[in-house]
């Protein structure tokens, strides 16, 4: 088996970005198949539970209350059409099903109350609990552990040089910090970028290298190209190459060959042959469902028909086992 290093160099992550497509992918395509479960590909439904009116600046965001995206605010999502979309989701083959909130951060209140009960009744399903909610406390990710959350999504975005032309109104150390408290609390960690956002790819190659020398890597990795939309500030940004997804794909999987790398936003815009490209590189989960919390995706149907040509099966839920929660007993 590979080795899992958490002291790459920016000159070593360099070296394996820049090598030739083929050797890249022929590289990362072999790590992928040192596991036995290569064919499987994670399949997650995500779902905004609580839509618009972000006081954050992400300059790629349609949430964000200061742009004019044509997104309508809602209100936290009541907890039957949760457990309704979880039902329909788990019926179209999700394993995971993850629940995001345009927030800043949790605060402890009644919203955050019911997103626990919420996080209980979806892991009754035996499905893997996601939330994506922003900033987390140190207690606050302890209440979602003892709900039985499985992963908690908290994207680094781009490179930390380049962060702050992206985002203002957070810095990188804090989404560092909630990484840190997921960690604590022994919840998996689900975290990753975004390409297309004008960044450069030294600044790819230092996000790579920023998550792969964390003490412990994320147990999924997220790549996602650009979704641009009209009325945020990356509206007119151009379309991601797919050879760029193929190589930052293939990269994650070497510098972070037990991690889960996923195939995420922009998807709608690739065809199958492209995708069939990032699956051989090494991505092997994906969102399905008709969006990405706001944007349009793939739907499960297309998605199944998909895996079918290519020989993929979808994984089941807790493929790992379930992490050290103790999760309490639900009330109806």
């Amino acid at each position: 088996m590979t080795e899992v290093r958490h002291n790459w160099t920016t000159e070593e992550i360099s070296e394996i970005y820049h090598s030739p497509l083929l050797d890249l992918i022929y590289r990362s395509a072999t790590i992928h198949r040192e596991n036995k479960d290569y064919s499987e590909v994670q399949i997650s439904s995500l779902i905004s539970i609580k839509t618009g009116g972000c006081p954050e600046d992400c300059a790629y965001c349609p949430q964000a209350a200061r742009y004019n995206t044509g997104v309508d605010v809602q209100a936290l999502m009541p907890k039957d059409q949760v457990l309704a979309a979880a039902q329909k989701a788990k019926a179209g083959g999700a394993s995971r099903l993850c629940m995001g909130a345009a927030w800043r951060e949790v605060r402890d209140n009644r919203d955050f109350d019911k997103v626990i009960e919420m996080v209980k009744e979806v892991n009754a399903m035996d499905m893997e609990v996601c939330c994506t909610l922003g900033m987390l406390t140190e207690s606050q990710a302890q209440r979602l552990a003892d709900a039985g959350l499985y992963a908690y999504n908290h994207n680094l975005d781009t490179s930390e040089d380049d962060y702050k032309r992206i985002i203002t109104t957070r810095t990188y150390d804090e989404r560092l910090q909630t990484l840190e408290h997921v960690r604590k609390a022994k919840i998996t960690v689900c975290s990753g970028g975004i390409i297309g956002l004008g960044e450069t790819t030294e600044d790819r190659i230092s996000m790579l290298k920023t998550l792969s020398n964390l003490p412990k890597h994320p147990e999924s990795v997220p790549i996602n190209a650009l979704v641009p939309i009209k009325g945020t500030p990356l509206a007119e940004q151009p379309r991601v190459s797919v050879w760029d997804m193929v190589r930052m794909i293939a990269t994650a999987k070497i510098v972070m060959p037990q991690s889960v790398i996923r195939l995420s936003a922009g998807r709608t815009e690739m065809s199958t042959i492209e995708q069939a490209f990032c699956f051989m590189a090494g991505a092997n989960s994906i969102f399905a469902g008709e969006k990405l919390l706001t944007t349009p995706n793939p739907s499960f149907n297309d998605d199944m028909a998909m895996l079918e040509l290519l020989g993929l099966k979808p994984r089941e839920a807790f493929k790992n086992g379930r992490p050290n929660q103790k999760v309490e007993e639900v009330v109806a």
